[in-house]
């Protein structure tokens, strides 16, 4: 399953280790479900991370776009969430954000909470 995280999903993964956002990330890098990210995701993330509310250093910012390199495949161009999805064939998305929620899909593509996610696989856990 070829799934894309929006901002909020990263934020949560790397500011709160251990949340449901970072067991995520984990099994993407199991190789549970295919990860896909766009420069614009990523650049968003960098921001949101960098600002006052969560003040990552350089290091924490650079080891953070390692951590997702290794693990996602970058798509462009892309510019938003649902751009994103689209241009790599995505089969859900995957976020926190209400409005994204409401839609419920798009474009046939499903749009879920991360629980929704966790659940939808067996090797919770493990």
């Amino acid at each position: 399953m070829r799934t894309v995280f929006d901002t909020n999903v990263y934020i949560s993964a790397f500011a709160a280790p251990g949340s449901r956002s970072s067991l995520a990330l984990q099994l993407a890098a199991r190789g549970v479900f295919e990860l896909v990210v766009s420069p614009a995701i990523l650049a968003e993330l960098r921001r949101k991370l960098a600002g006052p509310k969560f003040g990552f250093s350089e290091r924490e910012l650079n080891d953070a776009d390692r951590d997702i390199g290794e693990v996602a495949t970058v798509v462009e161009p892309d510019n938003r969430i649902l751009e994103c999805a689209v241009a790599s064939g995505a089969s859900a998305i995957v976020t926190g954000d209400k409005e994204l929620l409401a839609l419920g899909s798009y474009e046939g593509i499903g749009i879920m909470t991360v629980v929704e996610l966790l659940y939808t696989f067996p090797v919770l856990g493990t």
